[in-house]
């Protein structure tokens, strides 16, 4: 049997189990679509604050926002209450999520200050209140994510796996490092075997994939699926890559210069979806991935951030295409 298949979490059957992970800043409407056409069966939306649409803040209701092109999407929420986290999941629902999922797992001091993130890991009791209540809230599949270990001292992987599952999770995803490491270190594939061991809902394995190696690795130690965020900024097509790497097929070759064509295009979908200032800035958040590879990258990348208009951009890039072998 094929390590790349389709994947069902809950009444949701995507079309193979490689999934684009939620990234702060990063995984847009833009960007979603176009790793879907990158080869992702899901792809999951930046995390929303739970509490911040209760208030009504106006960024975060748009981050809920959902296109026609990007089903299967799942939507990301964050929070430390069950009152905020259910409304929130109703919010996700309504606005056309396919999935919503429960981060609890995220190690950034501001996330955990606010007491989400990885410190619901401290508080299994309170995890299990407010996950329950995000299943009994919305109709559509409610998963957890979250990681292996708080520290290297205790592995909870397993339990939490459990936990998930008993609250009627219908998928749980763990970054195979604890929060300590944040986005460092090998992952611990033998923790996640165990964590596949002892539920039957769906694990995705996720933390640092970049390629199909790994992603054997996670399959062949019981995950039903991969996760991949860092592995795909810059590459959306990673995922094609890693099936065709993974069924025998010489996966497609990507230049530099197709790379940036991409970019280019990337871009302009950000200014068409936010407007031109907030579309460049947000583009200039990831242009160390994409404008690599090629003599004088450096340099056009230190020029691309100076600018301010998509004419400026595209001009810049145009001209850097055709210098380009």
């Amino acid at each position: 049997m094929s390590l790349v298949h389709p994947l069902s979490i809950g009444s949701v059957t995507v079309a193979n189990n490689l999934v684009l992970a939620p990234m702060a800043g990063i995984t847009d409407v833009p960007f979603r679509i176009l790793c879907l056409q990158g080869g992702a069966g899901l792809v999951c939306a930046e995390m929303v604050s739970a509490h911040a649409l209760n208030y009504g803040n106006a960024k975060s209701g748009r981050m809920l926002q959902v296109s026609p092109k990007e089903h299967p999407v799942s939507m990301q929420i964050f929070g430390s209450d069950e009152e905020t986290i259910s409304r929130a999941a109703r919010q996700a629902e309504a606005a056309g999520a396919d999935i919503v999922d429960l981060n609890a797992g995220c190690p950034v001091k501001k996330i955990n200050k606010a007491g989400a993130g990885c410190v619901l890991m401290k508080d299994e009791k309170k995890l299990a209140h407010i996950l329950t209540a995000a299943v009994k809230s919305v109709k559509i599949p409610v998963t957890l994510k979250t990681r292996i270990a708080l520290n290297h001292k205790e592995f909870l992987g397993a339990r939490l796996a459990k936990l998930a599952e008993d609250c009627g999770a219908a998928a749980v995803t763990l970054h195979a490092r604890a929060a300590v490491d944040m986005h460092s270190g090998e992952p611990d594939v033998d923790a996640l075997a165990q964590a596949c061991a002892a539920v039957k809902i769906p694990v995705i394995g996720n933390g640092g994939i970049t390629d199909s190696t790994r992603t054997k690795q996670f399959l062949e130690a019981g995950c039903a699926g991969v996760m991949i965020g860092r592995g795909a900024v810059g590459n959306p097509f990673i995922f094609q890559d890693i099936i065709d790497t993974l069924e025998g097929r010489a996966p497609t070759s990507h230049t530099p210069k197709s790379r940036l064509e991409i970019y280019l295009k990337l871009i302009e979908e950000n200014v068409a979806y936010y407007g031109e200032r907030i579309g460049i800035n947000r583009s200039r958040k990831t242009a160390g991935y994409w404008i690599s590879g090629f003599p004088n990258a450096s340099t056009v990348r230190g020029e691309f951030v100076r600018l301010d208009t998509l004419p400026e951009v595209r001009e810049l890039l145009i001209q850097t295409l055709r210098n380009i072998a």
